[in-house]
C-alpha cells in the first residue's frame, strides 16, 4: 500500500514555501481522481473477465 503521507522534505522547506493555490490543488485532485478511476475500471474489467471465463491462476 502506498503511504501518501510520507515526505522527505525538511521542515524548514515546508514552512517557508508558500501554500499551493486553489488551482494547483484542484489539478492535483483531478489527477488523483482520474488515476483512481482508471484503477477501479481495471479491477472491474478483470473481475468481469474472471467471471466470464473462470478464474485463471
Amino acid at each position: 500500500m502506498i503511504n501518501n503521507y510520507s515526505n522527505t522534505a525538511q521542515l524548514k522547506d515546508l514552512m517557508t514555501v508558500p501554500p499551493m493555490t486553489a488551482t494547483q490543488h484542484a489539478e492535483i485532485m483531478r489527477k488523483r481522481n482520474e488515476q483512481r478511476r482508471k484503477i477501479e475500471d481495471a479491477r472491474e474489467a478483470r473481475k468481469a473477465e474472471q467471471e466470464a471465463y473462470g478464474e485463471r491462476r
